[in-house]
């Protein structure tokens, strides 16, 4: 997402907020988690082709039950909404790009479209995503379309409106999953009064576009690695397997220090009691020089073709130095690579894997 330099009297995309709170009151917003492939998955996800799709960050994949493919993510110009589709996860590299919305000219949504995530809810398709008014392009708030097309690329896309958080304050990245029949929405948002930039939060949803009971504060930018260049937890998205709910997000700045940090808790608890979840004193997902991957993150997860081995998807840069904002720089592209497990049943991330060698070249 992108930032000016003359943000002192606002929070901007890279606030962070701090300590762990509960702050009541009823909220609007949208409501699902990726599943896990099965424990005993033993066929190999790709080969892939890395980047996947150039020029495009905040990836979002998801596999519908048709059997495609559906990605969508943000656009270098910050202008549009756009979508993809293909049989395999390799063949989005190359398929076509529809544009199914565009920014408005003024007012409201016209300005710093970023991060949009496509889910099917209730047999229609939503898209939750960022946007501030054309006129006020630092006031992001989320954003909500509606299509109930069977599929995404025809009907109509109907603006459903803001996502009503307890504060009209800088929030942005929802994500929306489903657990045990109640589902949920977490974001990252500025709390008034805080010394960072965005936390991340959990609220219980009454529909796709509306929150309701408490909203918890689930993480704060607090170690080191949280807090260079901005104090940001960002770019939510849940994972569901064995047992557990992890919960991956990104933090820092979006330079090389980008990276992905990751919240545990039990399924059996309560994941609206802060306290049920473990945060990672260490990021999970970091660059690499020997890869030549800088700043990964705002990631989701997606399932291979074989419907077992989990993929992670995230978009990093080619390169470590920037001239300039790196929120102005376009070359965070999509990638992909599998996920694997450890023993004790937690995510392996692993590295950012090298780019895809042409052997034709």
């Amino acid at each position: 997402m992108s930032r000016e330099p003359d943000l002192s009297h606002i929070p901007s995309r890279r606030l962070m907020l701090k300590g762990a709170a509960l702050a009541a009151g009823a909220l609007a917003t949208v409501p699902g988690t990726a599943q896990a492939a099965p424990a005993d998955a033993t066929e190999k996800a790709g080969p892939y082709v890395n980047p996947l799709v150039l020029q495009r960050a905040d990836p979002h994949i998801t596999r519908h039950t048709d059997g495609l493919y559906y990605f969508t993510a943000t656009v270098p110009e910050y202008d549009r909404i756009i979508l993809r589709r293909s049989r395999t996860l390799n063949g989005l590299s190359t398929a076509t790009e529809s544009v199914i919305w565009r920014a408005h000219a003024t007012g409201p949504m016209g300005a710093h479209i970023w991060a949009p995530e496509l889910h099917r809810i209730g047999g229609k398709w939503y898209i939750y995503f960022a946007s501030a008014p054309a006129e006020d392009v630092w006031a992001i708030r989320i954003w909500v379309l509606e299509n109930s097309n069977a599929d995404p690329f025809n009907g109509s896309w109907v603006e459903r409106g803001q996502i009503r958080t307890a504060w009209e304050t800088f929030s942005l990245d929802a994500t929306t999953f489903k657990h045990r029949g109640t589902r949920y929405l977490v974001w990252a948002q500025h709390e008034p009064g805080m010394d960072n930039n965005t936390a991340l939060w959990i609220s219980k949803m009454a529909s796709p576009w509306t929150l309701t009971g408490p909203q918890v504060r689930l993480s704060t930018p607090e170690f080191d690695w949280e807090c260079v260049g901005y104090k940001v937890n960002e770019g939510p998205y849940a994972l569901q397997r064995g047992g557990r709910v992890f919960l991956t997000y990104s933090a820092s700045a979006t330079d090389y220090h980008y990276c992905v940090g990751l919240l545990t808790a039990d399924a059996d608890s309560d994941l609206m009691d802060a306290r049920s979840w473990t945060k990672s004193p260490v990021p999970v997902f970091t660059s690499n020089d020997t890869t030549h991957q800088y700043g990964p993150g705002h990631n989701c997860f997606t399932v291979a073709e074989d419907g077992r081995s989990d993929v992670l998807v995230y978009h990093a840069r080619q390169y470590k130095e920037i001239t300039g904002d790196p929120l102005h720089d376009p070359n965070r592209h999509t990638r992909i690579q599998k996920l694997g497990w450890k023993p004790d049943g937690t995510p392996d991330f692993g590295v950012p894997v090298a780019d895809t060698v042409n052997e034709g070249v």
